[in-house]
């Protein structure tokens, strides 16, 4: 099987680490991954903001850069909720304002092809078990478009649940919003950071060495909320739990 990796802006300028976990994944799983490079922003910083226009040339950018491959991986769950969710409303506006369909089937081509990496993992390639290795505590936090808008429901929690040697410690308030939110925790950065100080507080009380999620967006937050506070838990990407081995551990 061969697919695209769409890495996204968050990974690909501040934690590359997360896309080469994917690719070491995948590749371990027999998947062959490409890396299109002209992939770029998948249009959500825009479409949030209410730029919806500026977000037009980048669907028809990301319909254009995967436009071969049968299937589009990405290690989120917010941008691959923005291309499945948002996408269609951007084409559908677009030709209800008389500037023709080319949009709509733009984005009717690239949502079928799209899958959040542990979608991927469980609904196509049909494995929870990936033959990971991580000897250490971890606590899951559910990001919001991964839990709302992609309905991920167990799919991530199955596949930590079947990593040798981990602990999975149950998360107080799973289900609430870390604070992060995008463009919110800027427009909005008292209510932002004490949001992210209940979620931090939430996590030191399951004494987890790590807490995990599938968005760095929402773990940059997180993560940064408890290094100011000085907490030994460690920010780690779902990805890079599951692409480490006993042979190859994560460091």
């Amino acid at each position: 099987m061969r697919v695209a990796l769409f890495v996204t802006c968050v990974n690909d300028t501040l934690y590359p680490g997360t896309g080469q976990a994917t690719v070491r994944l995948l590749e371990r799983l027999g998947v062959t991954v490409d890396f299109p490079a002209a992939q770029t922003c998948c249009g959500q910083p825009q479409f949030n903001t209410g730029y919806r226009h500026e977000t037009e040339p980048l669907v028809r950018r990301f319909d254009a850069a995967f436009q071969e491959y049968e299937y589009v991986v990405t290690p989120s769950g917010s941008c691959a909720a923005m291309v499945r969710d948002n996408y269609p409303r951007v084409g559908a506006k677009a030709a209800a304002e008389g500037r023709g369909g080319e949009l709509a089937e733009a984005a009717a081509r690239a949502v079928p092809k799209t899958y959040e990496l542990t979608e991927f993992l469980v609904d196509v390639l049909g494995v929870t078990d990936v033959g990971a290795y991580f000897p250490h505590t971890v606590t899951y936090h559910p990001t919001c478009h991964g839990l709302r808008m992609l309905g991920l429901r167990d799919r991530p929690r199955r596949l930590l649940e079947q990593v040798e040697g981990l602990e999975l410690r149950e998360l107080p308030g799973a289900e609430e919003c870390c604070g992060f939110g995008g463009t919110f925790a800027v427009k909005n950065a008292d209510v932002s950071a004490a949001m992210g100080a209940d979620k931090a507080g939430a996590v030191e009380a399951t004494g987890a060495e790590a807490v995990c999620t599938v968005d760095n967006s929402c773990l940059m937050h997180i993560g940064g909320t408890l290094a100011r506070r000085g907490s030994p838990v460690r920010p780690v990407h779902l990805a890079e739990i599951l692409a480490a081995t006993e042979e190859a551990p994560y460091v």
